[in-house]
């Protein structure tokens, strides 16, 4: 086993995705190699960090990020049995990947991300609303998506009989029309992290509302993250987010262009969609990047796993799991047939099920890092989102495209409000002008 980061809740095994395992694969030579790079750019990304640089200033956020703050602005709504969060991207996934691994009953927080008119009107009938409260996320103020959505939730506490003001927090910047709305309505208003990108923001205010209003520990994720950050060091053999991020491009430039990301634990299936988000849209550039795939073990064995395996040799596949787990007895099957479960458990059964996973895809050559978690609870849960940020990063500059911006995403975003307003523009009449050939 070729390991990095025994001395962290979180360890990255990079043993499946070496050389003599894998193909493709990284040697342990090229490995040295690309060490003197990732010191390079560790010195790259520690400047940015101390100069609070727009992007890197995200990877300062356990040290920024004010918890009782947040407990302060969310104190009105802190009898909420259920959180709506509005928002959309970053605004979004990080504060569900929190509640999803971390709430007793992560059901209680629902976000609408999505403008699919039947979800929303659905979402808000299944809901108590005046025991409902609402966590509205943008920027900017004028996210299309977002503010919609909010509109229509305001109306639904409105027709309902429900005071939304007395139920609603907003998250947003210094100007822009949610800000004005919360002043004047005299929301319970958070700041943005300033020279933070949205997919960057969970460990903010922008992700830690709905945990604070479900008395989740934000304290405990701060600090898991805190002691990676305080961790970073110049060589991917002492830093587990750096080793990761190092051998993820690695494999990119062998022709791993397909990250498949495959928690073992449905707590984290969320965790798989905000890194989605974050590889994708930060280092999806200059004809670059992996496509990030989704995966749930050991749901996708029966699935996925057949083309991780046998299909093109395109991908890496980076398997999670905590090392801790419930104890679910599996009863005596009382049949010979079944004889190999009699006295396992489920937790067990899983165990078995991931262990199998990194077996077969090493038996066919296909690369893997196993990112393994001493147990799923908040410090530890806050180790594995910086640390996957600052794998980013990292690779952002081995590959020297622009990690922080989304110029693509704010195309659309452009085309979407020109058409929306009726205005003629560059954009709206590349719309108009799409290619289109019908078959009916």
């Amino acid at each position: 086993m070729y390991e990095a980061g025994d001395r962290s809740r979180m360890h990255v095994d990079i043993g499946a995705a070496l050389g003599s395992v894998a193909d493709p694969g990284v040697d342990e030579d090229a490995l040295d190699a690309l060490d003197e790079r990732v010191a390079a750019a560790h010195e790259t990304i520690a400047d940015g960090r101390a100069a609070d640089e727009f992007g890197y200033a995200a990877l300062n956020l356990p040290d920024r990020t004010d918890p009782q703050q947040i407990r302060d602005a969310v104190e009105p709504v802190a009898d909420a049995e259920y959180v709506v969060t509005v928002g959309i991207g970053g605004s979004a996934l990080g504060a569900k990947t929190i509640t999803a691994a971390l709430a007793a009953d992560p059901d209680r927080h629902v976000i609408l991300d999505n403008v699919d008119p039947e979800h929303v009107e659905r979402t808000l009938a299944d809901l108590p609303l005046e025991d409902t409260a609402v966590s509205v996320v943008s920027k900017s103020g004028t996210t299309a998506e977002t503010l919609a959505n909010f509109l229509v939730v305001r109306e639904a506490y409105e027709a309902r009989g429900v005071d939304w003001t007395e139920r609603t927090v907003a998250t947003t910047g210094e100007s822009g029309p949610l800000r004005e709305l919360a002043d004047e309505e005299d929301l319970p208003t958070l700041p943005l992290p300033d020279g933070v990108p949205g997919r960057f923001a969970a460990l903010s205010t922008v992700g830690l509302v709905p945990a604070a209003i479900m008395d989740l520990d934000i304290e405990g994720l701060l600090a898991g993250a805190g002691d990676v950050a305080d961790d970073l060091g110049p060589s991917l053999y002492d830093t587990p987010a750096y080793a990761y991020g190092a051998v993820a491009y690695a494999l990119e430039e062998r022709g791993a262009s397909v990250n498949a990301v495959m928690p073992y634990a449905e707590r984290l299936e969320y965790f798989a969609e905000w890194f989605a988000q974050l590889w994708a849209e930060s280092l999806g550039k200059d004809g670059r990047g992996q496509t990030p795939a989704r995966a749930l073990g050991a749901t996708d064995q029966h699935s996925q796993l057949q083309l991780y395996r046998a299909g093109p040799r395109d991908k890496m596949v980076t398997v999670v799991r905590p090392r801790e787990r419930a104890d679910v007895p599996v009863p005596d099957p009382g049949h010979e047939s079944l004889s190999y479960l009699a006295g396992a458990d489920l937790g067990e059964l899983l165990d078995a099920e991931y262990d199998a996973t990194v077996a077969s895809l090493s038996a066919a050559g296909r690369p893997a890092v196993e990112l393994e978690l001493d147990r799923l609870d908040a410090a530890t849960l806050g180790e594995l989102l910086y640390a996957m940020e600052a794998a980013c990063v990292l690779v952002g500059e081995l590959a020297d495209v622009e990690t922080f911006t989304q110029p693509a995403v704010e195309w659309g975003k452009r085309a979407a409000r020109g058409l929306l307003a009726g205005d003629d523009t560059e954009e709206t009449r590349t719309v108009a002008d799409r290619p289109s050939y019908v078959i009916e």
